[in-house]
């Protein structure tokens, strides 16, 4: 999948929309863009957008912009547009269509969910924009909204899953693990010099969700290789944090990774964060989380 940074001489067929999480909904509609430029000989493309640190119309990030990029190029499409935000909300309707649609991605076609909204403050809906890409010969196909037994599938829904802990109901709707990828940076090192523990320490960007404070069960990706892995998520009472971490020991793995951007999945919350009243109890909770590690990743 290339970046889209001129007009590109094929027509395409466009998926729009935020795409955050890039659920079993957003997979639906990005998937009809690729089978549609398939089957019309054409080149598929997403329309998408990134927040600065200020999101005046949408929760806290479910993904890393970067990790939405890995998610959304593995289905397939051809081109990738994501501008900022701010560069095109004051865009009226008619504009959008205009100037991203048609000058910018040259759209054949365009693929959105039944609650999409566009142009400056949202002002179009869904039959606005059928209503312009008709006068402008571009086809809109309106995707139904995801179901399962729980009702819609929604990126509102997977935070208020991944909020609570329940990470394996959130993994389901996003189709595969949730995964932070992230720079590890150094910490005070009381995971190897206290606990016999060795651990590796990163840490969320701004505007990004944080899901439930606690311990999971968690795999970390380094070098091509899969390590399960316990990982401890928020501030670190028994060792007097104060600061959100995101802690993982790799069980396995011994090496330097400073620096170095370490995948983590996570897959099962275990339990919440607790202050311990000595370290060696602290070590027996890091050691009973690995084994369950272990156990998990065992069975599968």
């Amino acid at each position: 999948m290339r970046e889209l940074e001129q007009k590109p001489k094929s027509r395409l067929t466009v998926a729009l929309g935020y795409f955050d999480g890039v659920h079993l909904g957003h997979r639906q509609v990005l998937g009809a863009a690729v089978r549609a430029a398939r089957a019309q000989g054409l080149q598929s493309g997403v329309f998408t957008f990134v927040f600065g640190e200020e999101n005046p119309i949408k929760g806290d990030a479910i993904l890393a912009p970067e990790e939405r990029r890995r998610r959304i190029g593995a289905l397939g499409l051809d081109w990738y547009y994501c501008p900022s935000y701010d560069d095109f909300c004051g865009l009226s309707p008619e504009q959008f269509v205009d100037d991203i649609l048609l000058a910018r991605m040259n759209a054949a076609a365009v693929f959105c969910g039944d609650n999409f909204t566009f142009g400056c403050g949202g002002a179009g809906n869904v039959a606005l924009l059928q209503s312009l890409c008709a006068a402008r010969g571009i086809a809109v196909t309106v995707v139904p909204m995801a179901q399962d037994a729980g009702g819609p599938v929604s990126s509102t829904r997977i935070r208020d899953m991944l909020l609570a802990g329940e990470m394996e109901q959130a993994n389901r709707l996003l189709g595969e693990a949730y995964a932070l990828e992230e720079p590890v940076a150094h910490g005070r090192k009381i995971g190897r010099a206290k606990l016999g523990f060795p651990t590796i320490n990163q840490r969320y960007q701004p505007g990004m969700l944080l899901p439930r404070s606690g311990i999971y069960i968690t795999r970390a990706w380094v070098g091509g290789g899969a390590y399960p892995a316990a990982t401890g998520l928020g501030d670190r009472p028994t060792v007097g944090g104060a600061d959100i971490t995101c802690e993982s020991f790799l069980i396995g793995f011994d090496g330097n990774l400073y620096g170095d951007a370490v995948r983590l999945e996570f897959f099962k919350y275990i339990a919440p964060t607790r202050k311990f009243d000595t370290l060696d109890e602290l070590k027996a909770c890091i050691s009973d989380a690995a084994r369950r590690s272990r156990e998990y990743f065992a069975a599968r």
